[in-house]
């Protein structure tokens, strides 16, 4: 009965540890992520020019966030936004291996006595103070503290594991059978989503001498395949290129671990030598062995970033097709030499925009009648772009106003700013449909077919009313422009007689009163996209 009892306490000390242990990390993680804000993504945005560059951001958000899994995510989101090429991003998932090796420094640090007031002092931060800055240090602090005292539970938890034969066997055979330390690290770490967890359970038991170094170092190997599974998760569906961003941290990964395996007697001489020369403590140990195979991988594989990319992109082929954040045609030196080009190259990213803006519509179209997620992925994504671009162009336009214009180009200034705001707006409109869609899924709210043909057919005209305007714009043709206020008048007899069509609907009882809510507030929406479609047209009339 002792038995069955003792193994119950290590289960559960095991688990409730780890579990406060995840905790502790995500905590911390956020509360710095909170801190530092939007920072990290310009970070990456800006330090990503070369591929070094890209190695050191990687390493500084992912000691910042504390999830290498976490950067990967972020790079494979800016390189499916266009922020980002693949060889960029390859150099951030290099950084980002490193980066997660800070983690295992920390617990080697060794001040688990010290976890229970770390985590009152987190608390007290968190409770009884108003300032938004000390709370979420106060978040972090609580998390590192959580982290130690997660990690002494599992410890303590995991001390009567080396009287246990059936571990001691298994261990056996992890020094025999290197593979087989290779693929519990892999599993454990696709479970508990976090690379930091498996090498905190490592050094706990290393430090409780239930592992020789021999079984520990190929698990260690293992749990830098495993965290890779993040980034693959968060790569389904997205673009190509953010396809094989993630695909690369895998390959890296699986690179790696193949190159050490076969030098496997060499490396673990090499940590049994740091071990001894510096006194290190069990947990510094494997801290030390974690960093020194992320570090030397890093090295190694460094000057082939470019065969790395085009492995990669044998491997996942397609055509890339991203929507590109980033403004194509703004460049500051037609602001010095030529205000007047300046304006031409600003009004050609304008409708650049504004063929985003129909996509937009399209996928948010599409999203209303089939409810697939990635029609409202890829139109949220477009609205994130139109923000983008909103600001980078007005800052251009801004610029530009600086210098002397002649009264056409001044007219023409005013102009490009107005239809700017008109752009942006539109992309706004359609988000707010993507979240009426979103609330009638959530609320399994149901529209009726007359509805779903009336949202078809006014979605239909928006999308070619919008189309034209852009189109006006581009051309500067007074006869499109003109088609679009025609249209747009149309739109708004549309939406009142669909309206009244709904009422009637909703006093026969065909549909409920939360389907009336959602179908109003889409057709009136779509009205005011026509309203902005109608704002541009009006700038090439007056032109």
């Amino acid at each position: 009965m002792t038995d069955s009892i003792d193994l119950q306490s290590i289960i559960f000390e095991f688990i409730g540890g780890l579990g406060i242990f995840l905790l502790g990390i995500k905590f911390m993680g956020d509360g710095l992520q909170k801190f530092a804000g939007d920072r990290l993504r310009d970070i990456l945005d800006r330090f990503t020019s070369n591929p070094f560059l890209g190695v050191l951001a990687g390493m500084l958000v992912t000691m910042l966030i504390q999830s290498s899994s976490g950067t990967t995510v972020l790079t494979v989101a800016l390189v499916n936004a266009g922020f980002m090429t693949l060889r960029q991003a390859i150099g951030v998932i290099m950084g980002a291996n490193i980066g997660t090796t800070i983690t295992a420094f920390i617990i080697g640090l060794d001040i688990g006595e010290y976890a229970l007031p770390i985590i009152a002092i987190g608390c007290f931060m968190i409770f009884f103070f108003k300032s938004q800055k000390v709370n979420v240090i106060g978040q972090a602090i609580f998390g590192f503290g959580a982290l130690f005292f997660g990690l002494e539970l599992m410890s303590n938890g995991m001390k009567p594991l080396r009287s246990l034969e059936a571990f001691h066997e298994l261990t056996l055979n992890m020094s025999d059978n290197p593979i087989l330390g290779v693929v519990i690290g892999t599993v454990f770490t696709l479970i508990v989503q976090s690379s930091s967890a498996t090498v905190g359970v490592l050094q706990g038991l290393f430090s409780e001498g239930a592992i020789t170094l021999d079984a520990a170092i190929p698990v260690l190997f293992g749990d830098n395949i495993g965290t890779t599974i993040t980034a693959v998760l968060a790569s389904i569906g997205t673009s190509v290129a953010a396809r094989r961003a993630a695909f690369t941290h895998v390959t890296f990964n699986i690179i790696g671990t193949v190159i050490f395996m076969i030098f496997l007697g060499l490396f673990v001489s090499y940590v049994t030598f740091l071990q001894n020369t510096f006194n290190l403590n069990p947990e510094m140990t494997i801290a030390f062995a974690h960093g020194s195979f992320n570090v030397a991988n890093t090295i190694i594989q460094f000057p082939f970033i470019g065969a790395l990319a085009w492995i990669v992109t044998k491997i996942i082929p397609g055509e890339d097709v991203t929507i590109e954040y980033k403004p194509k045609h703004l460049d500051p030196i037609f602001i010095e030499q030529s205000p007047t080009v300046a304006l031409d190259q600003a009004k050609s990213e304008i409708i650049r925009m504004g063929e985003y803006s129909v996509k937009g519509l399209e996928e948010t179209s599409l999203y209303v009648m089939t409810q697939q997620e990635k029609h409202s992925e890829m139109a949220m994504q477009i609205e994130g772009a139109l923000n983008n671009l909103d600001k980078e162009i007005t800052n251009y336009l801004v610029n530009i106003s600086s210098k002397t214009l002649s009264e056409a180009d001044s007219s023409k200034h005013t102009a490009l700013m107005d239809t700017v705001r008109d752009i942006e707006r539109i992309g706004d409109h359609f988000e707010n449909i993507l979240e009426l869609i979103q609330y009638k899924i959530t609320n399994k709210i149901n529209l009726t077919e007359h509805a779903h043909e009336d949202l078809h057919e006014m979605f239909d005209l928006t999308i070619s009313t919008v189309n034209q305007a852009i189109k006006s714009l581009e051309l500067m043709d007074r006869e499109e422009a003109l088609a679009v206020v025609q249209k747009e008048d149309q739109i708004d007899k549309m939406e009142r007689s669909f309206r009244k069509r709904h009422i009637i609907r909703m006093n026969e009882g065909q549909c409920t009163g939360s389907a009336g809510i959602v179908f109003v507030d889409i057709i009136s929406n779509l009205e005011r996209i026509g309203d902005h479609a109608v704002n541009i047209a009006e700038e090439v009339l007056n032109g």
